[in-house]
């Protein structure tokens, strides 16, 4: 439901969107009419197809065998499959997105650690460099800095990896220091802790050598426009779900800190203040018949 969400979007780009799945044809169908799926859902029956991708889930096979109660495979079901196992759940694959170009080459994939976390549409497009596509930035100007700011995704749901993208523009003559910089007051992205929101490692970008002359030292620095990528992730518990049902959106804040220098002297320390509202939207978990 959130790829039919960006279906239009990601055709202006030139990206064509197709799903596959172990299910018949009939429960694709049945899924395509009561939540309005209008690209490509592909029956895999015998999943055939998804074996030769490499991504068969195969701790279903384990579960339902005669060490399916070792806590081993009982870990490895809670995290790659489901709570419960059943005969169903035979040929689920582990679920993930490829990027294909026109001649069918697999360019890129993504995939995550659990069954219930998906990279959102967004955070895909981020990551490969695809810009914001059309969610609106925040603009924060100061007297070092010129800061956009914006999420990858618009609406999010539990389970969802999205994106917090920061974009710094440093005015002329200034620069802030990058990783490695020791010493000195790396700039940084800082997350205000929130239930069932998970901050993953932020993403800097590579960074230039900066000469200072009077203490005959290199430091890296940003001193040209540059972009930080923050990840998050949204748990897809139950109790997460509990406490987001109902609502309609979500607010995650947090802050840019850094020391802006030039080449006389150091700026005391700035905390920027940054939030980012997003809509909410709940998980789909039924379906709409059973699989045969």
């Amino acid at each position: 439901m959130e790829l039919q969400s960006r279906v239009d979007a990601l055709k202006r780009q030139g990206i064509g969107v197709a799903a596959i799945s172990y299910d018949s044809r009939e429960v694709l169908g049945a899924f395509s009419a009561k939540y309005g799926i209008t690209f490509p859902l592909l029956s895999d029956p015998g999943s055939r197809t998804i074996e030769r991708y490499g991504i068969l889930n195969t701790v279903v096979a384990e579960a339902l065998g005669p060490q399916g109660h070792t806590p081993d495979v009982e870990r490895d079901m809670k995290q790659y499959v489901a709570p419960r196992v059943n005969r169903h759940m035979e040929g689920i694959p582990f679920p993930g997105t490829f990027i294909l170009d026109r001649s069918g080459r697999v360019t890129a994939r993504f995939f995550e650690d659990t069954y219930v976390e998906r990279d959102t549409v967004g955070n895909i497009l981020m990551r490969l460099g695809a810009g914001r596509g059309t969610v609106q930035g925040a603009r924060v100007t100061g007297p070092h800095l010129n800061v956009v700011t914006y999420p990858s995704d618009a609406i999010v749901a539990p389970g969802n990896r999205f994106s917090l993208t920061v974009n710094v523009t440093p005015k002329a003559g200034i620069h802030v220091y990058a990783p490695g910089a020791a010493g000195y007051r790396v700039i940084a992205l800082r997350m205000a802790p929130q239930p069932f929101l998970r901050v993953l490692p932020l993403t800097y970008p590579a960074s230039q050598i900066y000469f200072f002359k009077p203490l005959n030292e290199r430091v890296p620095v940003y001193d040209k426009p540059f972009t930080l990528v923050q990840d998050v992730m949204i748990e897809a518990t139950p109790a997460a779900e509990q406490a987001l049902s109902g609502r309609r959106s979500l607010t995650v804040a947090g802050s840019l800190d850094y020391q802006a220098c030039n080449d006389r002297l150091c700026f005391n320390p700035v905390s920027v203040p940054l939030s980012w509202t997003l809509a909410v939207r709940p998980l789909v978990h039924e379906r709409p018949i059973e699989h045969d």
